[in-house]
């Protein structure tokens, strides 16, 4: 579910980025002003698409520790030390798989937004200097 969301708002994005960044080169990108304004919306809208994936991310974490709650709680019903070991494996298990699955469409979803954000500047035909991508490493 959290990957058709991810999908869903990130094709939205690309859309949004494509047209302004596309009004922006047929007005004029001769300028530096425009050139820069371009490259703003840019990093606007690649933003904007880290910003919803984190919150995505975070969702997806907090369902996973209140599904390993629950289950855990379940599986302290349990009225035999052998159940008791199946449910709890069972419980972190499903718990991991679900972590893993948020971090990689995190990941996922961040690639995309950089990599968006990376196409939609070049087409501002701006200088180097005017973007911020040299910062991508200090993201999580």
């Amino acid at each position: 579910m959290y990957k058709k969301i991810l999908i869903g708002t990130f094709s939205l994005l690309a859309v949004f980025a494509v047209a302004t960044i596309s009004s922006a080169q047929t007005t004029s990108t001769s300028t530096a002003s425009t050139k820069i304004s371009c490259v703003g919306t840019a990093v606007n809208t690649r933003e904007v698409a880290i910003d919803a994936a984190i919150i995505t991310h975070g969702q997806a974490i907090q369902s996973a520790y209140t599904a390993r709650a629950a289950a855990l709680q379940q599986a302290y019903t349990d009225t035999t030390t052998a159940q008791l070991k199946t449910d709890v494996k069972a419980a972190w298990s499903a718990f991991k798989a679900s972590v893993k699955s948020a971090n990689s469409a995190w990941k996922t979803a961040q690639k995309a937004a950089w990599a968006q954000f990376r196409t939609a500047s070049k087409t501002c035909k701006a200088p180097a200097s005017v973007s911020d991508s040299a910062n991508s490493v200090s993201e999580i």
